[in-house]
């Protein structure tokens, strides 16, 4: 996809100081997640929590992102390594805790982490593997940090932003939306493009809804765009259709420097309105019907924030 309308955005020069701010990202050893803590780095928050699915894989990103700074001649902020597997509620739960325990304050979350068409599987609290991973482990960190979010909210001036990566790719959803029968099954009949699809959606009709429940915070889904990173590393589905995708990729995919963008954007930038959808770079109203809509019973997925994983 081509964005002609894209907003102009220079992470260097549009994102303000972030002195006195924490922020998370979560899959953040790789690709986009990277990244953004290497940008937000940049400008000097107070600390900032770089998870990723283990500790040793963190700490790794962590110290290259060090040394990063110290060749531009920066200052580095702390940055903190913190391990959480998405697909394990209890992992989940644990890293939430360590937040909460340990920071006064989160001023961004960068809801990063996730995976593409991965073939069928459950997480071990038995949910479809993608859904489990993008959307439910996702919203169930949201509802666990929510006593730290709405503490930061208070604060005179705060400006709390949490934001989801979905995608374009929601288009691929069924056309009823969610189907919440599959999503304690493999799902094996949706194909790993349905699954995603449905994952991805998900993530925007629960960040609508978290909008309307909490106004005291900023939200949005964003589209990435096309990028350069390892999500598609364990897709699955028709063996042409990844070689050919992966050829195009080699063409036409945006650099990570440049596919960060839109995230980083929705992050800081004063004309984000909480709950839509954005397509590269601040181009809202891109969502598809189902997108537009609001799920039936979703609640029961923690759509609602409080209900997160219906635990």
């Amino acid at each position: 996809m081509f964005f002609g309308n894209s907003l102009p955005f220079n992470p260097e020069q549009d994102i303000p100081s972030l002195a006195g701010k924490v922020i998370l990202v979560t899959g953040a050893n790789i690709g986009l997640g990277k990244q953004c803590v290497l940008e937000y780095a940049r400008h000097q928050p107070s600390l900032i929590w770089l998870v990723a699915r283990t500790l040793d894989k963190a700490q790794t990103a962590a110290d290259e992102i060090r040394q990063q700074l110290q060749v531009e001649n920066k200052n580095t902020p702390p940055i903190k390594p913190l391990a959480m597997d998405l697909s394990s509620l209890s992992s989940v739960t644990t890293a939430a805790h360590t937040i909460v325990a340990e920071s006064s304050r989160l001023d961004i979350l960068m809801l990063n982490a996730g995976i593409m068409a991965a073939p069928p599987g459950l997480t071990s609290d038995g949910y479809e593997l993608q859904f489990g991973t993008n959307y439910i482990g996702h919203a169930l960190f949201t509802k666990l940090l929510l006593p730290v979010l709405k503490k930061t909210a208070a604060i005179p001036d705060a400006d709390v932003r949490i934001i989801s990566l979905s995608s374009h790719g929601h288009v691929y959803a069924p056309k009823e939306g969610v189907l919440f029968d599959t999503l304690r099954t493999d799902a094996e009949s949706l194909g790993p493009y349905g699954r995603y699809g449905q994952s991805k959606l998900a993530i925007i009709l629960w960040t609508r809804q978290m909008a309307s429940k909490y106004p005291q915070f900023t939200l949005a889904s964003i589209h990435p765009g096309v990028v350069r990173t390892n999500l598609m590393n364990n897709a699955t589905g028709s063996p042409w259709v990844i070689r050919l995708l992966g050829m195009v990729a080699n063409k036409v995919v945006t650099p990570v420097d440049q596919g960060v963008k839109n995230q980083l954007w929705a992050s800081v930038a004063r004309e984000v309105k909480s709950g839509e959808y954005y397509e590269p770079v601040g181009i809202g109203g891109a969502a598809d019907a189902n997108g537009r809509g609001r799920c039936a019973g979703a609640e029961g997925v923690g759509m609602d924030g409080e209900g997160a994983a219906g635990v």
